[in-house]
């Protein structure tokens, strides 16, 4: 295996049914030859596992502003890193300090119980019977992938994910502002 091309994955999109991984040369060259040769793709663990704890975060941040601002909020996006999560969410109003520490502490409390993160696959209805809350108008096939929180999250989700919440570490709100 030649190891000259190393990528480095910028974006990830579904195209029709094939998952489509857009890439940015890192070292080495990408042409004709070297595209018509097999590839060996490889992920960075360190990264992986530090994109694990953010996304994980996410589902416990979901819920988390769901009860303390009310049933309306809705994900409406984000953006999952290796050093950072980026949470978009429908709400009418900037959210106060107060609230902000409320959602803070219960998310850390969260993290802090050491809830499992299990992950299982079911169809719709079992899943709509477990209360999975599914995001932003996403298209689900018959079976779904339902992750749960010990009895504090369970969505539909196909990510990667802590399998406990102690994994996390610990969270904290940076900034919050409105597009």
């Amino acid at each position: 295996v030649n190891e000259w091309l190393t990528l480095k994955v910028i974006d990830t999109l579904k195209v029709n049914d094939v998952w489509v991984h857009k890439a940015k040369v890192v070292s080495g060259e990408a042409n004709t030859e070297s595209m018509a040769n097999d590839f060996r793709a490889s992920v960075s663990e360190g990264l992986r596992s530090e994109s694990k704890k953010h996304h994980s975060a996410t589902h416990l941040l979901q819920e988390a502003l769901v009860q303390v601002l009310g049933d309306h909020v809705k994900q409406a996006g984000s953006n999952v890193t290796f050093d950072r999560l980026r949470f978009d969410f429908t709400h009418t109003d900037s959210l106060t300090e107060k609230q902000i520490k409320e959602v803070e502490a219960l998310v850390n409390q969260k993290i802090q119980e050491g809830l499992d993160v299990k992950a299982n696959i079911m169809n719709k209805d079992e899943a709509t019977k477990l209360g999975a809350m599914a995001l932003f108008g996403e298209k689900y096939g018959d079976e779904v992938r339902v992750l749960q929180m010990g009895d504090f999250s369970v969505e539909l989700c196909g990510g990667t994910h802590v399998s406990n919440t102690h994994d996390i570490g610990s969270f904290l709100i940076v900034g919050e502002g409105s597009l």
